[in-house]
């Protein structure tokens, strides 16, 4: 028998809590939903600005040269990307790489999504925040 193919939970981020964000793509990944996270750049990341992006510029500095390190990259979508693989439990072995292959992130609307229904979280935003495109520069 043929199995039929799920339609994926896209998730619009613009506006949304980063951790919050993360959570729920994690848990709906281990669940076994595909998910799609769509405007990275403007995933917020609470909390004082100048703090963040200290602690984000030391992190990278960190990091040092070639392959040695942990590796952080720069782009909009894969810093979102990172923050969802801290919540899966195990993301190196079974069920969570399973649930970590599930998760795509994107900084734009490709086509195929346009006509798709977009999830929208109900949260509030933070009074001190900044934007995810602010750290990606």
């Amino acid at each position: 028998m043929k199995e039929e193919k799920k339609q994926a939970k896209v998730i619009d981020g613009a506006g949304m809590v980063m951790g919050r964000l993360a959570s729920y793509a994690a848990k709906e990944a281990l669940k076994g939903e595909e998910i799609v996270i769509l405007n990275c750049e403007q995933v917020i990341i609470s909390g004082n600005r100048q703090m963040n992006l200290e602690d984000f510029q030391a992190r990278r500095r960190r990091a040092g040269s070639g392959f040695k390190g942990p590796i952080h990259r720069r782009p909009s979508y894969m810093i979102v990307k990172r923050a969802i693989r801290g919540m899966v439990p195990q993301y190196r072995h079974g069920r969570g790489r399973e649930a970590f292959k599930r998760i795509k992130c994107y900084n734009d609307f490709p086509k195929e999504f346009e006509k798709v229904k977009l999830t929208k979280l109900e949260i509030r935003k933070p009074v001190k925040h900044s934007m995810v495109k602010e750290f990606s520069k």
